[in-house]
C-alpha cells in the first residue's frame, strides 16, 4: 500500500541543477581518435554507432554525423535489458524523423539481437557506393560511439557468435577503457568482415547540463567530474518520476522518498557504510557513528547501472 501511495504522490516535476555546468570530458585521446577516424574513412564501408538504449536521443556526438556521415550508418542501441522499452515504437519513429532509419536494439552481454548486425550491414553496404573499395572482398566497418556504451562488448559478442572466439577488445565499467585508435578485429569469416574498434568520443561541448547528467548516469562521463551526490539525487528524481520504487524495498526505506539525504542515510546504515566522527561537547570529544554519504551515493549509482533498480528510460 505504501508503494501505491508513493505512486500517487506529487514528485518533483523538474530537477534543480543549482546553476551547475557539466565539465567537458574531452581528453587528448578523444581529439586524436576523432581525427584518425576521419583520416581512415577511405578504408571503411559502413559505420556502426553504438549508444546506450536508456538515452536514445541524448548525448550522441554530432561530430560523428558531420565528419563521418558519408558512409552507411547503423545505430545500435545497446544495453536494451536495462532500458524501459514500453514505447519502443515511438522511439524508432522519432529516430526516423531525425534521419536514422537503420536502428537495432541489442544486449551484448547475452548476445541478444547481435546476429542481426551482419545481415543489416551487408544489405547497407550492397545498396550503397563503396567508392575506392569496390574491388575489396572483405568488409571493413568502423565502430563509433561515446564512452562506455558497449562498443567493445559488441565486437566480442560478434566474435563469439560468428567465430566461436573469445574477447578481442577489453571491456570495462567506466569510460576510457579503449584508448587505442582503430584496432582492426575480425568478427566474421563469411562474409569476411573486420571491425575497427575506436575509443569513445564525447562531443567537445555537451548540449545541456541535463544531457550531461544522463550521460554520467549511464557511465559515459567519470562520476567525480559531475559529483556523485548530485548524480544520486538526479537518479532518485528520475526513479520517482517514472514510479520505479524498487529502491524502497531494497534499502528498507518503508516508503518512497524525494529527499536524497534521507535516502542516502538509509542506504549507508543498511549497508554498514559508516564512519566515526569526533564531536566536540562541553565535557570533551565524543565519537559518533555517521553515514558515509559518498559511499552510499556510489552504491545507488552502481546498483542502477547493473539494472537492479528497474528498467528506466532517461530520455
Amino acid at each position: 500500500m505504501r508503494l501505491a501511495a508513493g505512486a500517487m504522490r506529487a514528485w518533483r516535476q523538474r530537477f534543480d541543477f543549482g546553476g551547475r555546468d557539466v565539465a567537458a570530458w574531452f581528453p587528448g585521446h578523444m581529439a586524436k581518435g576523432l581525427r584518425q577516424m576521419k583520416e581512415s574513412l577511405r578504408k571503411v564501408d559502413c559505420l556502426i554507432e553504438v549508444h546506450d538504449a536508456r538515452i536514445p536521443f541524448s548525448g550522441r556526438n554530432p561530430a560523428f554525423q558531420e565528419a563521418l556521415g558519408i558512409r552507411p550508418h547503423l545505430l545500435v542501441l545497446n544495453k536494451m535489458d536495462l532500458a524501459d522499452l514500453t514505447h519502443k515504437a515511438k522511439i524508432l519513429e522519432r529516430l526516423e524523423q531525425e534521419g536514422l532509419k537503420n536502428v537495432l536494439f541489442t544486449n551484448c552481454v547475452k548476445d541478444e539481437n547481435v546476429k542481426k548486425v551482419i545481415p543489416l550491414i551487408t544489405d547497407l553496404v550492397s545498396s550503397s557506393q563503396r567508392y575506392q573499395r569496390a574491388e575489396n572482398v572483405e568488409y571493413c566497418i568502423m565502430v563509433i560511439g561515446v564512452p562506455n556504451v558497449g562498443k567493445s562488448s559488441l565486437i566480442n559478442s560478434m566474435r563469439r557468435l560468428h567465430l566461436k572466439k573469445g574477447k578481442a577488445s577489453r571491456v570495462g565499467g567506466e569510460p576510457g577503457i579503449t584508448k587505442a585508435v582503430l584496432t582492426r578485429i575480425q568478427v566474421s569469416e563469411r562474409p569476411l568482415m573486420y571491425l575497427l574498434d575506436t575509443p569513445g568520443v564525447l562531443a567537445p561541448r555537451i548540449e545541456s547540463v541535463e544531457a550531461g547528467m544522463k550521460l554520467a548516469l549511464c557511465g559515459a562521463i567519470r562520476d567525480h567530474l559531475v559529483g556523485e551526490d548530485v548524480m544520486a539525487d538526479y537518479l532518485l528524481y528520475t526513479l520517482n518520476k517514472q514510479q520505479q520504487f524498487s529502491y524502497v524495498e531494497r534499502y528498507g526505506l518503508g516508503e518512497p522518498s524525494d529527499d536524497i539525504e534521507s535516502v542516502l542515510k538509509r542506504v549507508a546504515m543498511k549497508l554498514g557504510k559508516t564512519h566515526k566522527v569526533k564531536v566536540l561537547t562541553g565535557t570533551g570529544d565524543v565519537n559518533v557513528i555517521a553515514p558515509d554519504y559518498p559511499a552510499a551515493a556510489y552504491e545507488l549509482l552502481r546498483t542502477f547501472r547493473k539494472g537492479e533498480l528497474g528498467q528506466v528510460l532517461l530520455d
